[in-house]
């Protein structure tokens, strides 16, 4: 028998690499993006992104205590590793998951630089070439502001012929696919707190997706997000007005916490419905897939555990004939680790692009042409994530009081 003994031992040294520093950084976009930057001994410096908000970078620094040292190619074993060393930190849920999330990207666009391939191949097999992305266009003319607020708008912002002309706007960017905000300042008339919808809020609503549905034909897809505002009766009742506008989803109709009242929702209406961008783990979305309580099922993957997460919870749809669509509100480092998902997933559908209005975010890697071409975006050949990011952009938009890398 021909003795293999050196060759695994060649590999084996061939393959010794080391963390040496984990770094964070916060760039304020629309959002405030968590990157993450991994180094090893190898000189190979993995980037990543974890889910927007306050609280990431102490997690992830934390986790130097216990990283350094490791191999950056075992992705899964330091992902499982994270959440059981940081379990009394919240570890299976939370921002800890958030912050393991931006860290396994990380690792992953450090391996395939190491190992010389594009994620996507880590991944699995390539299923397409290119990922088709949804543009979210917020609500009419409210939101579209430098500083990238939230806060509600003056009324008129929210006006049907509002929403129709950004629809418009939008496909003739090239985009075949997009999602609008439906929660209205006026849906907490009277009363802000029992989430309940007047017949004149809901027909409000029904008037909107009327004019855009108007606005860009039968042939663009078109979703809405309602952001987990309303009670089951009143869930139902909106999503029964709209099923004749053929839309693509209805977005968290109801707050996430109870399974059962998301499962009541999604089968009394033919509206598809969607759900899943605030859930962590794949325990936290399984039964609701099973039971069929979700037509599309939407994770974050910079908020779910990171894209072998994210991929666990794609396979448990794919079992049950659910396609996924991933949420996604990140930078551009945060949105190519989803566009190497949807080209290995088989029942990927589209991608989330929240951030038209930073006319800077092309600039935040070193690349001549946009990103975003035509509606989609090509799966890269590249090393990796097949991005780098541009440190100058970086610095020059790094959340007021903090420190780049």
């Amino acid at each position: 028998m021909k003795d293999f003994s050196n060759q695994i031992a060649n590999r084996a040294d061939s393959r010794t690499v080391e963390i040496t520093a984990i770094d964070t950084c916060v760039v304020e976009g629309n959002f405030e993006w968590n990157l993450i930057k991994i180094e090893t001994d190898a000189g190979v410096t993995g980037i990543g992104e974890a889910y927007r908000g306050g609280g990431v970078p102490e997690l992830v620094e934390y986790t130097e205590r216990f990283l350094l040292g490791e191999n950056p190619l075992d992705v899964q074993r330091l992902y499982r590793r994270i959440i059981q060393e940081m379990s009394g930190h919240g570890g299976t849920t939370g921002k800890v998951v958030t912050a393991a999330s931006g860290i396994e990207i990380a690792l992953w666009d450090a391996a395939g630089k190491l190992l010389d391939l594009p994620v996507y191949q880590l991944l699995g097999s390539k299923l397409r070439d290119e990922v088709r992305i949804y543009c979210d266009c917020h609500a009419g003319e409210a939101y579209a502001v430098e500083d990238g607020s939230t806060d509600y708008a003056d009324a008129e912002a929210y006006s049907p012929q509002a929403y129709a002309n950004e629809a418009r706007r939008v496909v003739d960017m090239g985009f075949s696919a997009l999602k609008f905000d439906l929660d209205l300042e006026r849906d907490n008339d009277p009363d802000p707190f029992n989430g309940r919808l007047t017949n004149g809020a809901i027909e409000e609503k029904r008037e909107i997706v009327a004019a855009v549905r108007e606005a860009i034909g039968d042939d663009v897809d078109l979703a809405f997000d309602c952001h987990w505002d309303y009670t089951v009766e009143s869930a139902k009742r909106l999503a029964y007005e709209l099923e004749p506008y053929d839309l693509m989803w209805l977005e968290d109709l109801v707050p996430p916490e109870n399974m059962d009242a998301q499962k009541e929702v999604t089968t009394a209406t033919r509206t598809p419905v969607a759900t899943g961008e605030n859930r962590f783990r794949v325990h936290e979305l399984s039964g609701l897939l099973y039971d069929h309580g979700v037509d599309i099922v939407t994770p974050d993957p910079t908020t779910v555990g990171g894209l072998g997460e994210t991929m666990r919870i794609a396979d448990r749809a794919e079992e049950n004939y659910i396609p996924i669509s991933p949420h996604n509100v990140c930078s551009p480092i945060g949105t190519m680790a989803c566009v190497h998902l949807g080209a290995v997933i088989p029942n990927f559908d589209v991608l989330e692009f929240h951030a038209l209005e930073v006319d800077w975010w092309d600039d935040l890697i070193e690349r001549d042409q946009p990103l975003i071409r035509d509606g989609s975006i090509e799966v890269p050949e590249t090393p990796g994530l097949g991005v780098e990011l541009d440190d100058a952009v970086v610095e020059e938009h790094l959340l007021d009081g903090t420190t780049g890398f």
